[in-house]
């Protein structure tokens, strides 16, 4: 595979659920070894672009092609070995609560690996080490904080050295201490470990201070595309209203409804 080739490839990616459009003709090229935001508000599609890329949702239309590979043609098997590849830090880090830290860590590596358990040891203390945490390995989920969690399952997310790691709102709920760690480490993380890494967020400033590339995507399109500088200097409406976080603009508070006066009427006839 061409090192120039992007390792993600979306072109024509239409979906909806039910009679709501999430995405509509989306392309998207995710480069190789950057790290690559998805950013727009709340509702706009950014978790279900993951799910998609992963192939745990199926597209109407479109295709999705990982490492030269079209996810939605593959088999069971061979969507399973593809997964392998990818590494999923959740939005609510999803911890096994009745394991450890280390057990957390260690689970993926005992499920998809034959490793002898001395080795998965070693690898295990390498992942705690590459995000702090080697001294909390005998913690249980439950006691550790909200900044630890994210980190416990940040190294499990690449316990297998995957190619692509894919962050799910991975600042949402973070104290500005723990928020500035994971910062640093999703980019030291990056550059250290040659990763390509996804970002889906709606914290601007925290995301774009370490993404080389940002789409912003609304009403089911990539509205901008380009680096943090040149999505900054957008003339775009929408853009401006996200990025600077303005209240008046295209992007509307209330969701799709009928007319007010005519929906108190109606409620006053039943």
């Amino acid at each position: 595979m061409n090192s120039e080739e992007p390792l993600v490839k979306i072109r024509g990616l239409r979906f909806a659920r039910g009679e709501r459009v999430i995405f509509d003709g989306v392309d998207m090229d995710i480069a190789r070894g950057a790290v690559t935001a998805v950013m727009g508000p709340s509702g706009s599609g950014k978790t279900t672009l993951l799910k998609l890329i992963g192939g745990q949702l199926r597209p109407a239309a479109g295709r999705i092609e990982f490492n030269g590979q079209d996810v939605h043609r593959l088999g069971h098997v061979e969507l399973f070995e593809l997964r392998k590849q990818m590494g999923m830090l959740f939005q609510s880090g999803a911890l096994l609560t009745d394991l450890n830290v280390f057990d957390n860590v260690a689970y993926p590596l005992r499920e998809h690996t034959r490793l002898p358990a001395s080795m998965i040891r070693k690898l295990v203390l390498l992942k705690l080490e590459a995000v702090g945490l080697r001294g909390a390995r005998a913690m249980m989920p439950a006691q550790l904080s909200g900044g630890m969690a994210r980190r416990v399952a940040l190294a499990r997310a690449i316990a297998l050295d995957p190619m692509m790691v894919l962050y799910d709102e991975p600042f949402t709920g973070q104290d500005p201490i723990s928020l500035a760690v994971l910062v640093k480490l999703i980019h030291d993380l990056n550059e250290a470990s040659r990763l390509t890494s996804v970002i889906v967020s709606h914290d601007v400033a925290e995301t774009a201070s370490i993404a080389d590339c940002i789409h912003v995507i609304s009403d089911g399109r990539v509205v901008a595309s380009g680096t943090p500088q040149a999505i900054a200097a957008s003339d775009s409406a929408w853009v401006k209203q996200f990025m600077q976080g303005l209240a008046d603009g295209p992007a509307h508070f209330h969701y799709p409804a009928p007319d007010l006066a005519a929906d108190l009427l109606e409620t006053e006839r039943v």
